[in-house]
């Protein structure tokens, strides 16, 4: 953990920071309880950073909350998304300047969608906050994106190649007989063999999860390669490749608008819930590892938090709209 992560404010003065800024922004705050958050503001450095993400997160997601900004914000969206590479990136990061982003602290940025967002800025295609794009190649290739997931495109004389960005793809090749197809990361290479096939980038690795034909894969540091036939999913380093598992039915429900959880972590689930969460979604540490099973809905966040308090000892706690965090039962 970097020396920026640990001095991140727990789970428990980022909830106190939320419920005081909804409180004060309410209106119906007291001479008497504005002088306790004064107090609470200046009991600790903790508080006082946990305020500071609370506050500037509150500025950016209830501005595009309101109905004129909001449309506003996903007029803009749509206009990078229509742009050329070049154009998008200057619009975006215009954007990005205007919202403050890169004021935002760790823990406020980690536990919105911003930090994936921005991660799928300039890519030849790109899929939004809450949405699953389909795109079909020059060749006929089909590709669908996840949520918050991009990938740039460069078709040659002799290779058809590209290049993940971020997110998870799920790739279904047209044949050509002269063109191999490859998918690159950044910790190797996938050359598909006739094939439907997934791909995500996570932290420590890439998943690819072959549903027909086979996938090959090479690691960028070329210590090791194999072949990932259909029905079997395998995890990538730049040097290692695991051995080879049954494919996960969660690696392609994601099409048909599902979250299937398989004695998943729920902060793994939450995690994929922010892809389609406009605004801050947490969970608390002392949950985070309870294990999640059964199929949600991943385009409708409160529904599926809703469900998932309905079969696990946790509550959904909605401070404000766009701050919601799940927390140990009372």
């Amino acid at each position: 953990m970097s020396a920026a992560q640990a001095r991140e404010p727990s789970h428990r003065a980022m909830e106190q920071a939320a419920e005081w800024y909804a409180l004060l922004r309410s209106g119906d705050a007291s001479a008497a309880e504005r002088q306790q958050w004064q107090q609470w503001i200046e009991r600790a450095a903790e508080h006082r950073e946990a305020w500071g993400y609370v506050e500037r997160i509150g500025r950016r997601f209830s501005a595009l909350q309101s109905s004129p900004d909001r449309d506003a914000a996903v007029t803009a969206f749509g206009q990078a998304a229509a742009a050329r590479p070049r154009a998008r990136r200057q619009l975006l990061l215009g954007m990005a300047g205007a919202l403050g982003i890169a004021s935002l602290g760790w823990t406020a940025w980690r536990q919105t969608p911003l930090p994936l967002a921005a991660s799928t800025w300039g890519a030849d295609h790109r899929a939004g906050l809450g949405e699953t794009r389909h795109v079909s190649l020059a060749d006929g290739t089909q590709v669908w994106l996840k949520a918050l997931s991009a990938f740039d495109v460069d078709y040659g004389a002799t290779l058809r190649r590209v290049q993940l960005v971020a997110g998870e793809l799920l790739i279904e090749t047209a044949k050509d007989p002269v063109r191999p197809f490859v998918v690159d990361t950044a910790q190797g290479r996938l050359q598909a063999l006739g094939t439907r096939f997934t791909v995500r980038g996570e932290e420590d690795g890439v998943v690819v999860a072959v549903h027909e034909g086979a996938v090959r894969v090479d690691t960028a540091a070329s210590r090791a390669s194999g072949i990932v036939p259909a029905g079997r999913q395998a995890r990538f380093t730049a040097d290692t490749l695991d051995g080879f598992l049954p494919v996960d039915p969660a690696r392609e429900a994601w099409t048909r608008g599902v979250l299937v959880a398989d004695n998943t972590p729920l902060a793994d689930v939450v995690a994929e819930l922010r892809r389609y969460h406009f605004g801050h979604l947490a969970v608390a540490p002392e949950i985070a590892r309870l294990h999640v099973f059964g199929s949600y809905p991943i385009r409708e966040t409160d529904r599926a938090l809703d469900m998932l308090a309905s079969v696990l000892p946790v509550q959904v706690r909605r401070t404000m709209p766009w701050w919601i965090s799940l927390e140990a039962r009372a």
